[in-house]
């Protein structure tokens, strides 16, 4: 599907040399973004059905508490 926007040039252009920098086209930069963008209500999605798991869950932790300086020991 081609998709027509307007954008004042001196902000497509400034855009074309941050794609450029990342080396990409504009063009592919606009169509990753939209990809993101149309995933992003699945990802939220997929986290709201693993929180709820999460509460749900009948796992036992038996006394365990998370530790901060025995997960940072090396």
């Amino acid at each position: 599907m081609n998709i027509t926007l307007s954008v004042d040039e001196q902000v497509a252009q400034r855009a074309r040399d941050a794609a450029q920098k990342m080396g990409k086209s504009l063009n592919q930069v606009v169509r990753d973004y939209l990809e993101q963008l149309a995933g992003g209500s699945r990802r939220e999605q997929h986290w709201d059905q693993f929180e709820a798991r999460c509460m749900t869950s009948q796992a036992k932790l038996e006394g365990w508490r998370f530790n901060r300086d025995k997960a940072n020991e090396r």
